[in-house]
């Protein structure tokens, strides 16, 4: 809790617990059967009540507000849309003593280890097969058991690195799993994220609480993905591959990705070279050594397992049976998720262990053997159903959901594919407390625990993943069905001793300065993100010149640079005239026309669009921007958002532009102060130099380039959209001619908006590109550099000034600028071409055709 006032500490305690009242019959886990708070719970309580009604629901803000501005988000699992969804986070943690704890961890120990141990027998003697104990119809017949990685050699025979239980209380108080993940377990990093929110919302009561940390878990699992390399022990590259931005879970594959220090790859950005893996950089390729995978084990390869898949790298699995990558978890863990594999568990520790299961797994049938088909088909109405073998599109039944009819044709199914079905008990999942109204009130509960390889031990996560129903009906919740989460908080008996996944102060360190190690593909978002926040700013500093000499004390009709900056904007479209031009209501309809293409985001060359576009560009590259940049980023989607064009008046909109030209400044202010100048931040700034001179030479071609009858009207709204009136006035006062003004917008080489500025900057950049330093001509991209350079250089602003005597208009001014307009186009393509080949296809470059999608 952040610090108090003395009037708040002196004040009454309230009491939260009057109308806290759990389901009858369900553990809960704060209060006792006698509604008594329990021993670990109770310095919590008292902390809340102190804090009162009125404080948590700050905290509860508070806690929403860090989750916005750190872009947690979660996409729920199967949903068209692919929209996401802000992350729901209760701000009233859930408490496990210390003692209750050490017996759940020392069963998930257990488990893993028999878990590692089965899949060491089943992709290697296949002892369990042979003998019986496990049925081969339920192991080979599961399309998860990948029989191309039979026989393939895993580092120390360790082929789960990190392993994830879902865990349930029942009515009785006893733990059991309710079901394993072996592939890419997620829920991990919300767990840390949680923690970090948590703790900081509630500062003083964690401290006091003694709550044990997770960086303990971390460093097991990263020393563990450190020493399995077989190339390169030293120093080994480690990447984690993701399945990319739709992925449900992708936030947090960027948070780990930055939390652990690797780095964040997807398929494309792997290859497979003399069967070896190789991560395609602008420098070249680069050896990979692990790969922590959060792909489906079908998903990794398309050349041997699932063809159709676009997501992983083809030759992968051959690479790790040539012992030169380490992917973990090994391929071929999947089918420990296999809901029919639990009823075989208990004998295969006695078996494998020669142990009792310390921590039990839900009462599961398995319908392929007679007796408990028989059993699940006469307690039908008391059982969920599943499917033997994991499938992720099919849900569970509840048997005593379903209608008299319904039941009967499952069992009906059932007795004819009993090798495909499943049953197990219905568990009533305990409650915990929830802030929901302004008050504590019950919800059921399940808890995701986390373990990871260490050695030849395994180390539990402290903690975990809560997850709460959000409606008090619903006793079941999934990691995918977008349901709140909690902190687990774990007691210590003792001080908890800091941890940090930090080198130890003075541990020798080699020096580095960055390199053209940046992934193609990053480089090439990085590229586009610069071009579509300078894209935006462009749009916005011409439509407020236009609504700012909409809403002056002139006549629309008497303003003759409306009209020019009207049709700028609309060509920026590619849009005709509205028909209300013609029946003679030039402006109104024209100003409704532009409204309605700003903020239209089924349009992809929209404000909104663009700003959309490039918050989704942001949104994949969480692990290279700055927290500070990416809550800048936010805050734009934010301000864009639908609202606005809804906005009341001209003011509101007027004063929603301002606002988003801040923003896009400080964006920008974060790029050139807080980036090292690495690739990076090169590629971000290309992307934006290259696109604000494409606007510079366009809005000249729009509004210049044509007869002027009053010119000075319409320069000073160019030198507003240029940004550069300040400067126009300092040197030359209030005197508006075309001549100083082009050379100020166009060929000063001193103004950070001119053409001239943004040429010097690119050509600088181009410079610093990775090119064989062996071949003595120059590259493509330096060419084009040095031919629009030269041709703006030797430019005589005083002739392009001239008009045509037969028609008015600035021939050789129009000239010059669709000549650089095909530099910069031809620039975009050669820098694509030559470094960002490996993203996919190329989008189109163009500066006046609407720009795609990402």
């Amino acid at each position: 809790m952040s610090v108090t006032t003395e009037a708040a500490t002196t004040r009454p305690p309230e009491d939260l617990l009057a109308g806290y009242k759990p389901p009858p019959g369900i553990f809960d886990e704060m209060v006792d059967g006698a509604g008594q708070v329990r021993p670990a719970w109770q310095k919590l309580v008292g902390s809340l009540e102190q804090t009162g009604a009125e404080g948590i629901a700050r905290q509860s803000e508070q806690a929403r507000r860090l989750l916005r501005d750190n872009g947690v988000t979660y996409n729920v699992y199967g949903e068209v849309s692919g929209e996401e969804r802000p992350w729901e986070l209760d701000c009233v943690p859930m408490l496990i003593s210390s003692r209750e704890w050490n017996g759940i961890a020392e069963g998930l120990t257990q488990r893993a280890a028999l878990l590692n141990l089965l899949l060491v027998d089943l992709y290697g003697r296949q002892d369990l097969l042979r003998q019986g104990v496990l049925p081969a119809e339920l192991v080979l017949g599961n399309p998860e058991y990948l029989l191309p990685c039979r026989d393939v050699r895993v580092p120390n025979d360790c082929y789960l690195h990190l392993y994830a239980a879902h865990l349930g209380r029942g009515t009785d108080g006893n733990w059991t799993v309710l079901a394993d993940r072996t592939q890419g377990p997620s829920g991990a990093g919300y767990a840390l994220e949680n923690r970090l929110v948590v703790s900081r919302v509630l500062a003083e009561e964690f401290h006091d609480a003694r709550v044990r940390r997770h960086a303990t878990f971390f460093k097991s699992l990263r020393d563990s993905l450190f020493s399995s390399a077989t190339r390169h022990r030293e120093n080994p590259r480690v990447v984690l591959l993701t399945p990319g931005p739709s992925s449900s879970a992708y936030f947090e594959d960027v948070y780990l990705a930055r939390y652990l220090g690797y780095t964040l790859v997807e398929g494309g950005d792997l290859t497979v070279r003399d069967n070896a893996v190789y991560l395609k950089t602008l420098g070249g390729l680069l050896p990979v050594d692990v790969i922590l995978r959060r792909l489906q084990d079908t998903d990794c390869d398309p050349l041997e397992l699932r063809t159709e898949s676009m997501l992983g790298v083809a030759g992968l699995l051959q690479a790790a049976r040539s012992g030169n990558v380490v992917i973990a978890n090994a391929l071929g863990s999947g089918i420990l998720e296999a809901p029919a594999l639990a009823a075989f568990l208990p004998d295969l520790c006695r078996r494998m262990l020669g142990e009792e299961l310390k921590l039990p797994s839900v009462q599961t049938w398995w319908c392929g053997r007679d007796d408990d088909r028989r059993y699940v088909l006469d307690h039908l109405h008391e059982l969920v159903i599943k499917p033997a073998m994991l499938h992720r599109t099919r849900q569970p039944v509840y048997g005593g959901a379903l209608s008299q009819t319904d039941r009967e044709r499952l069992a009906a199914a059932i007795t004819r594919h009993p090798n495909n079905f499943a049953a197990q008990a219905l568990v009533e999942r305990s409650s915990t407390p929830v802030w929901s109204k302004g008050s504590l009130q019950p919800r059921h509960v399940a808890l995701r625990t986390f373990v990871a390889a260490d050695g030849e031990k395994y180390d539990v996560m402290p903690g975990g993943l809560i997850r709460v129903t959000t409606d008090p009906c619903l006793p079941a919740v999934s990691m995918s069905s977008g349901q709140g989460s909690k902190d687990l908080w774990v007691l210590s008996d003792g001080p908890v001793s800091p941890m940090s996944l930090l080198r130890p102060y003075g541990a020798p360190i080699e020096l580095r300065r960055s390199g053209n190690d940046l992934p193609s593909r990053v480089a090439d978002n990085m590229f586009w993100l610069g071009r579509q926040f300078e894209r935006a700013e462009g749009i916005v500093r011409q439509w407020r010149a236009v609504i700012m000499r909409w809403m002056s004390e002139s006549e629309p009709g008497g303003l003759v640079e409306l009209p020019i900056l009207f049709d700028a904007l609309l060509q920026d479209w590619k849009e005709e005239r509205p028909e209300a031009v013609v029946a003679g209501d030039p402006y109104r309809a024209r100003f409704r026309q532009l409204l309605r293409l700003c903020y239209d985001e089924r349009r992809p060359d929209s404000l909104r669009s663009t700003i959309y576009s490039a918050h989704h560009l942001a949104s994949i590259m969480r692990d290279r921007l700055s927290l500070d940049s990416y809550r800048i980023i936010n805050r734009l989607r934010t301000e864009i958002g639908p609202g606005m064009s809804q906005a009341q008046s001209l003011d509101d909109i007027l004063l929603q532009l301002n606002q988003i030209i801040v923003l896009l400044s400080a964006f920008a202010g974060m790029g050139m102060e807080s980036m090292t100048r690495g690739p990076s931040w090169r590629f971000l700034d290309m992307g934006r130099r290259i696109e604000r001179a494409q606007h510079t030479v366009h809005i000249l071609q729009s509004v210049l380039v044509r007869p002027l009858a009053e010119p000075a009207p319409v320069i000073e709204a160019l030198l507003e959209i240029a940004d550069s009136s300040m400067t126009y006035r300092s040197r030359y006062l209030t005197s508006i001619q075309l001549a100083p003004a082009l050379d100020l917008i166009l060929t000063d080489e001193t103004n950070p908006r001119s053409a001239a500025f943004q040429l010097a900057a690119l050509a600088e950049h181009v410079r610093g590109l990775p090119h064989d330093e062996g071949k003595p001509q120059s590259t493509p991209e330096q060419r084009v550099m040095l031919a629009a350079q030269t041709e703006l250089r030797l430019t005589d602003v005083e002739a392009l000034c001239q008009s045509s005597e037969t028609d008015g208009e600035h021939r050789q001014l129009g000239e010059l600028l669709a000549r650089l307009e095909r530099h910069l186009i031809a620039l975009a393509e050669a820098i694509g071409h030559t470094y960002l080949v490996h993203a996919g296809p190329s989008r189109h470059l163009g500066r006046i055709s609407p720009s795609p999608q990402p």
